[in-house]
């Protein structure tokens, strides 16, 4: 591992954790209409939380795991959200890296460009995928400004680092695509998806639309494919009925992900075969 990605690498790592701790907050206060500026303080016993008490997963293991004050428990999933997020900013980092490691990749404009928009992602699923399987809805007061943060930054990334302007425009026309088939759906079937997770499917299709049409069919593909093994396992173990609400943001963000990943390389597969 060259310096280079090493030091992307460790950043990822501890601006992970940060975005991370933040995303506990955004996933708790965003559901209940709480501002996201007021103060940390512990439920139970109101008093605020210090610095040194909120840094990522050292401070829970320093207090045990319970409130510097009154001693009540914190939840095991803070620590748990803020590793997390590290993890998934590191392998975003490394997947940009290591199949093409230039040594000019610090002052690359594009790059850092792609990479910020996937580390901006990567924040908006983690706080989504929390707080749709928490309440079942995925708020506009997050998918909108998120949706419109991923078009400006690809924007942004084309215009300083002088980039074509074809992936741009395949990222609006995905997210225009996927936008529009989901509202076919649930104009079909409206007990069967929320408006939530149309909006959703905009925002998935501008960023799967910029990787290549490979990745938009593949990562569109797969949300319904895991969506329905995981409510298959559910209706088999019992633990689901036909008519149970079982939350579709989560799939649609692990289809984007896959779509991300392998989903060019399998259309270019797929194409292989059929020519």
């Amino acid at each position: 591992m060259t310096p280079a990605i090493l030091f992307i690498t460790v950043f990822a790592v501890l601006f992970g954790l940060a975005i991370g701790s933040f995303l506990n907050v955004v996933a708790y206060r965003v559901p209940a209409g709480i501002p996201l500026t007021r103060e940390s303080r512990c439920p139970q016993c109101d008093t605020g939380i210090r610095w040194w008490q909120n840094v990522p997963v050292v401070s829970w293991l320093a207090l045990r795991g319970r409130c510097a004050s009154c001693g009540q428990r914190i939840s095991l999933r803070y620590p748990i959200i803020e590793a997390l997020t590290a993890v998934l900013f590191a392998l975003v980092a490394l997947g940009l890296m290591l199949p093409h490691p230039t040594p000019g990749m610090l002052t690359d404009a594009g790059f850092w460009g792609i990479l910020v928009t996937l580390a901006v992602f990567a924040g908006l699923s983690v706080a989504l995928t929390l707080i749709d399987l928490d309440v079942k809805r995925l708020p506009d007061a997050i998918v909108l400004p998120g949706w419109g943060a991923i078009v400006v930054l690809l924007l942004v990334t084309t215009l300083v680092a002088h980039l074509d302007w074809w992936p741009f425009l395949r990222a609006l026309i995905g997210g225009a695509a996927l936008f529009l088939f989901y509202c076919l759906i649930r104009l079909i079937s409206p007990r069967g998806m929320g408006g939530g997770d149309v909006k959703l499917a905009g925002l998935v299709g501008t960023v799967l639309g910029w990787f290549g049409w490979g990745a938009l069919a593949f990562g569109a593909f797969a949300a319904f494919l895991l969506g329905g093994i995981f409510g298959g396992i559910l209706l088999l173990t019992g633990r689901a009925k036909r008519r149970s609400a079982i939350p579709f943001g989560p799939w649609i963000i692990a289809g984007a992900w896959v779509g991300i990943v392998v989903g060019e390389p399998i259309g270019r597969w797929y194409l292989g075969l059929m020519s």
